[in-house]
């Protein structure tokens, strides 16, 4: 094991994530996830922090268009291929999404995957290889706060 920032296994599971993979330092691990510092406890009196995102669910050719708080417990009541985004927004952010793509409406938040929503999660999704890595670190961003 090397203290250069070299990404290695973590010496035990992330507490914010759960990931194993971490990254060292001379002043000590961070998760390679989220970001959290290893060993640092989150405050188990606080709760939850809440991270609003908007996502965008692949259904056959259909993208749905949706904003929670609670994206894994909201995606196992949707049916979906495939998570193709997230970003950080709120009912706010859900909407301009909803006027920026409102030609492509199918019906209520269901979109066609047109070329402009196809490019606009290309731009969200670029350089993220998993979006529940992203989402953790928005987690562990606001849990760090």
């Amino acid at each position: 094991m090397r203290d250069d920032g070299t990404t290695d296994l973590l010496p035990s599971p992330c507490l914010v994530c759960a990931s194993r993979v971490g990254v060292r330092y001379p002043t000590g691990w961070v998760c390679a996830v989220c970001g959290w510092r290893y060993g640092d406890v989150p405050d188990g009196e606080l709760p939850p922090p809440r991270v609003d995102v908007v996502y965008y669910l692949r259904f056959d050719d259909r993208v749905k268009i949706g904003t929670t708080a609670n994206p894994r417990q909201r995606f196992a009541a949707i049916r979906h291929d495939e998570l193709l985004a997230l970003e950080p927004g709120d009912r706010l952010i859900e909407r301009r999404r909803h006027e920026q793509f409102a030609a492509d409406r199918l019906a209520r938040e269901w979109f066609a995957l047109s070329p402009a929503l196809a490019e606009h999660i290309r731009v969200l999704s670029a350089g993220v290889d998993d979006p529940w890595a992203l989402h953790a670190r928005w987690v562990a961003e606001r849990l760090a706060l």
